[in-house]
């Protein structure tokens, strides 16, 4: 694996804890049966909304009233290896650092094989609803995210 955000993949791999399970879905593979290279990202964001969840970060976010929303601001994934329909994959997630208002969050897929099939990265930015600019996180929300292994 040559992925810019992985400096030693044995130690990088050890660090996820959290994982959501999902089965690769027909209508989610090409003419040759694999994995379509665009669903990767609609994995990360089910797991990322479950990892969220676990961590009681999201019913702020969806209250409608409340103030701040999170969004992506990159994404990216690389692939490692083939997916196949009805294959079972595990998609982890943690968070690798932590900005002002901003979290990077990894990502790692792996087979039942154990092996890993795609990882990925991306930011999440908490805006203010009304300005649209970044909104800071506060100092529960930071503290629940240094508390992830």
């Amino acid at each position: 694996m040559r992925a810019s955000y992985i400096e030693d993949v044995a130690s990088w791999e050890k660090e996820f804890s959290f994982y959501v399970e999902v089965s690769v879905r027909f209508s989610e593979t090409d003419m040759y049966g694999h994995l379509n290279n665009t669903v990767t990202f609609a994995y990360f964001e089910y797991a990322r909304i479950e990892y969220f969840k676990h961590i009681n970060l999201m019913s702020d976010w969806l209250n409608p009233k409340g103030e701040k929303i999170p969004v992506v601001a990159d994404l990216q994934c690389d692939y490692v290896k083939q997916v196949f329909f009805d294959e079972k994959i595990r998609i982890y997630v943690k968070v690798d650092k932590i900005g002002s208002s901003s979290v990077d969050i990894h990502y790692m897929a792996k087979n039942e094989k154990g092996e890993i099939v795609f990882t990925g990265r991306g930011s999440i930015v908490q805006i203010d609803k009304k300005t649209g600019k970044g909104s800071s996180w506060n100092e529960e929300e930071r503290e629940v995210f240094q508390k992830q292994p």
